[in-house]
C-alpha cells in the first residue's frame, strides 16, 4: 500500500474502491459512452452501497452491451426477462426498466444537443465545481427536474448528486486528499 492520503470514505481494505477513488472518481468525464454507464450504476446504486456496484461493474458492463446506448434503449421484454434473472448484476425489474428508458431520453437528449457531454456540462458552463461535500445541491436538484421532465427515472437529487461526482462536474475530494488538485 502507498502512503497517498485519500478521502476518508474510501475503504482501504477494498482494491476496487482504491482505484475507483484515484483513477475515477471526481476526473472529468466526456465521452457519452461513459456518462451513460455512469448514469445506469448511479441508478442501479440507489439504495445500496457502492462497493456492491463496484463488484458487479463487469457484469453489468456484460449485461448490459458495454452500455452501447443505442442497443439498450432496443432491448426486449425476452432481453428484460434475462437481465432479471442474472444474479451478476442487481435484477431490480424497475431499475431495468428504467434503464432502457432513460436509454431512449438518453438518445433523444444526444440528438437535442449533438451529444449528452454538450447537455450535462452545459449546466456549468464546463466548470468543475469543487468542494462541496453534500448529498444533493441546486445543481443536482435543477438537472434531476430537468431529466424527469425528459421523463427519466431514478434520477433524484441525491442520484444525480452523487453521478455529477463521478462523471468528474462536482470534485469534492477531501483537503487533504491527493486527488483534490490534480
Amino acid at each position: 500500500m502507498d502512503n497517498k492520503t485519500r478521502c476518508s470514505w474510501v475503504n482501504l481494505n477494498e482494491e476496487l474502491y482504491i482505484k475507483y477513488h484515484d483513477e475515477e472518481w471526481g476526473v472529468p468525464k466526456h465521452k457519452d459512452q461513459e456518462l451513460f454507464e455512469m448514469l445506469v450504476l448511479e441508478s442501479f446504486q440507489a439504495g445500496l452501497s457502492w462497493i456492491t456496484i463496484l463488484k458487479k461493474r463487469e457484469n453489468f458492463k456484460k449485461a448490459f452491451d458495454y452500455f452501447d446506448v443505442l442497443k439498450v434503449a432496443n432491448y426486449t421484454e425476452e432481453k428484460i426477462n434475462i437481465l432479471s434473472s442474472n444474479k451478476g448484476i442487481i435484477r431490480h425489474k424497475g431499475k431495468i426498466n428504467a434503464t432502457i428508458n432513460n436509454a431512449k431520453i438518453f438518445i433523444k437528449i444526444q440528438k437535442e444537443f449533438g451529444s449528452f457531454d454538450k447537455y450535462i456540462w452545459g449546466f456549468t458552463n464546463n466548470e468543475v465545481i469543487k468542494s462541496e461535500y453534500k448529498t444533493e445541491s441546486d445543481l443536482s436538484k435543477k438537472i434531476s427536474n430537468d431529466l424527469k421532465k425528459r421523463g427519466m427515472k431514478f434520477v433524484g437529487p441525491t442520484i444525480i448528486y452523487s453521478y455529477l461526482e463521478s462523471i468528474g462536474i462536482i470534485n469534492n475530494h477531501e483537503k487533504n486528499c491527493f486527488r483534490l488538485n490534480l
